[in-house]
Order: structure tokens, then C-alpha cells, then sequence
């Protein structure tokens, strides 16, 4: 195997959130739709024309389908796991039925998702991945990452849709050279196909979400851009839009040696350049990482159609969590302007 570039190491904290207390799980109620009684006396089993033989009724219109997804169960068991202005971060276990992998996953639910008026809307969701190993732990948990309380500005400025925000582990272990990737290693926990099937479908089982692809994006820094970038490229019927923040772009975990052809399937360096993911992509850098830009750049250029990219340089940033803090706003209304928002059912 050729020489790698070292990723960059993010200077990242874990958030220490304790699980404080037991909350419940409030369900809404769903509205059915019925059909028109007078559409259906109209259509009988025949009508008489002209020379007095039975003519076949017309068809009755197909309902259109809801764009909204009500909770299909079963209901997890969630705890409160921080409490913020902008309301409570949960935490709960998923086990994968798919890959078999049981993980922790947070989550918080923006405050119209609660409001009765929002009964029957379905919200759109971003799952969001941290840096480093994320072992046992998400940043975007962290008061130093306070993307809820900007989510609960942007949105009452009426500049950010509300978001459901989900915000899984990504690793079992604490040694960066023995990393998952946010991918199926050969002979490792399946962590891909619970990041990419599992999680959502655990979202789909409990939450009030949209239907397709259009209320789903992916976001991370560092690691967790290689995470966003990686999935929404693997999984466009998953994924319509990712922000991967201050990201690399190639595998390198010890843990694929042996395992080459699937380790460069699994690369963003050369998913990008496939042209078979319908996605959008917003990759950022810091302008005082000459290092980084560079490699960010070089990554866009690869970009093959219907991969649309854009990229954003923080002026001054540097590989920190204090920058990517400044990148929270541009992300949420770039996020906004990409996908679907709230949805009546």
C-alpha cells in the first residue's frame, strides 16, 4: 500500500454528559385522510350510455402519498443525558438488526416538534458525527459545539428549518489506528451499515420524519467529515445533503490491512469521482491550514456529476472545535436551503 498523508488531529474534547434521569418518549397522534364520499357515490359499478349497455365506471384517483413517516415502533427507552436552553439531549442504546452492532445515540428534538400545532409534521433530520475517536462520546453534545441553541435562533429568525438532530458513537476503542472508519472492515463490527441503515431506521421507528431523502443530511468535523462524506456518497437513497467540516478524505486504519479493495471502496477519494451519488456536498477548510485547504480543494476537484460541491474557507480558522463553532450557523441555513423542511401529513 502506497503512503498515505496523516490525517489531521483534531484538538477535540469528549463531552462528559452524565445520564441524570429517566424521561419519557411523548407520541403525537396522526391524522388519516379519508376519501371523497361523493367521488365514490359518482363511480358505480356501471353506467347506461347512449344504447342503453352498461358502460365501466371510471377508476377511483389514487390517494397521494403522505411526504410524512409517523413513528412505526417499537418505542426506545430514552435518557436524559444533558439539559441545555434550547431543551433536553437524549441518550438512549441502539442495536442494529442489520449489523448486528449496539451502540449509543443522542438525540434532540427541536421545540416545535412538542407544539401541538406540529401534531402531524414530519421534521427533518441531520445526523451529525464528532472528531477523534467518539468513543462512548459526541461532541455536538458538548456545550462547545452549542448547535441546538443555534438551531432554536436560526429557526425563530425564520433562517434554519428545525432540526432533528441525532448524534451517534462512531468507535468501540479509544486507538486511532484501530478506527472503524464509519465502514464494514472485514472481520470488525459492521459499523457502516449501523451508521448508514440501523440508526436511521431506529430515527424512522420513533420520530415524526419525512418520507424520502429530502429531509436527510449528514454532517461531522475531522473524523466526522470523513464519516459525512464517506456515507452520503456510499448512501445517496439514505442522504441528500453533507457537510463534512475540515474533513480527509482516505481510510487509514490499520485495521484494513489485507483488506485494500475494499478499503479504497470505502474512500471518498474515490467515491466522488464515480458519478453515481445525486448529492449535495458544502466541504469547508480553515484559511490557516495551508495543509488542509489544499487537501480539501484537491478533493473537490474530483467531483464527478451529479455530485454538486461547494466549498467554504473560514477566514483565520484552524483545525479547532472553537472554529467549527463558527462554522454552526453557515451549515444550518446551507442545511435549510438543501432540504425539506417541517411537513404536514
Amino acid at each position: 500500500m502506497d503512503p498515505r498523508p496523516r490525517r489531521p488531529r483534531p484538538l477535540l474534547l469528549p463531552a462528559a454528559a452524565a445520564l441524570l434521569a429517566l424521561a419519557a418518549l411523548a407520541g403525537c397522534g396522526s391524522s388519516d385522510s379519508g376519501g371523497s364520499p361523493a367521488a365514490n357515490d359518482r363511480l358505480s359499478a356501471g353506467t347506461t350510455g347512449g344504447d342503453g349497455k352498461g358502460t365501466p365506471a371510471a377508476p377511483s384517483p389514487k390517494p397521494t402519498p403522505s411526504k410524512v413517516l409517523m413513528p412505526t415502533g417499537p418505542k426506545a427507552e430514552l435518557k436524559l443525558a444533558r439539559s441545555t436552553k434550547a431543551g433536553p439531549i437524549m441518550v438512549t442504546s441502539v442495536h442494529g438488526a442489520r449489523s448486528g452492532v449496539t451502540g449509543k445515540v443522542w438525540v434532540w428534538l427541536p421545540p416545535e416538534y412538542s407544539d401541538p400545532r406540529f401534531a402531524t409534521y414530519g421534521f427533518p433530520v441531520v445526523m451529525m458525527y464528532a472528531g477523534g475517536q467518539s468513543n462512548g462520546y459526541n461532541t455536538w453534545t458538548d456545550p462547545q459545539l452549542p448547535i441546538q441553541e443555534a438551531n432554536v435562533r436560526l429557526s425563530k429568525q425564520g433562517k434554519a428549518h428545525p432540526f432533528i438532530m441525532i448524534m451517534p458513537v462512531q468507535n468501540f476503542n479509544s486507538r486511532e489506528n484501530a478506527a472503524l472508519d464509519c465502514s464494514d472492515i472485514p472481520g470488525q463490527p459492521k459499523m457502516g451499515t449501523w451508521m448508514a441503515k440501523d440508526v436511521p431506521d431506529f430515527v424512522r421507528a420513533n420520530f415524526r420524519t419525512l418520507r424520502s431523502r429530502d429531509g436527510w443530511g449528514v454532517m461531522g468535523a475531522s473524523t466526522g467529515g470523513f464519516c459525512s462524506a464517506k456515507l452520503a456518497l456510499q448512501h445517496p437513497d439514505v442522504f441528500k445533503a453533507a457537510i463534512p467540516m475540515d474533513a480527509y478524505f482516505d481510510p487509514d486504519s490499520r485495521l484494513w490491512r489485507g483488506h485494500e479493495a475494499d478499503r479504497l471502496a470505502n474512500s471518498p477519494n474515490t467515491l466522488i469521482k464515480q458519478g453515481r451519488a445525486d448529492v449535495s456536498i458544502l466541504a469547508t477548510a480553515g484559511s490557516a491550514e495551508a495543509y488542509e485547504t489544499n487537501l480539501v480543494k484537491t478533493w473537490l476537484k474530483k467531483a464527478v456529476a451529479p455530485v454538486k460541491t461547494e466549498y467554504y474557507e473560514l477566514p483565520g480558522g484552524r483545525h479547532y472545535t472553537s472554529d467549527f463553532k463558527k462554522l454552526i450557523p453557515r451549515a444550518l441555513t446551507w442545511f435549510t436551503a438543501k432540504l425539506a423542511g417541517p411537513t404536514a401529513g
